[in-house]
């Protein structure tokens, strides 16, 4: 077991942004498997209304930048999927 100091001084160098960004790309490999892209898309999709609404005092403003993207990304995901 580790001490909890070492947790926390790990930790204490990241923040909400990169979790969430490390969140994203967990889930979008986790359903590349299945092989749908409407599955990676509404993964996309749900990331992309997460960053838009994550708090700008907890995050840099870039992270507001990638939800835009993502959500302008998603849909098209979503239409050019075959099913």
């Amino acid at each position: 077991m580790l001490p909890l100091q070492v947790i926390d001084t790990f930790l204490l160098e990241y923040n909400v942004g990169q979790a969430l960004l490390l969140g994203f790309v967990l889930s979008v490999a986790g359903t590349l498997p299945l092989k749908s892209r409407k599955v990676v898309s509404l993964v996309t999709l749900s990331f992309g209304v997460i960053f838009m609404l994550t708090p700008q005092s907890l995050v840099p403003i870039h992270y507001l930048f990638l939800g835009l993207a993502l959500l302008v990304v998603a849909p098209l995901l979503y239409v050019t999927a075959e099913r």
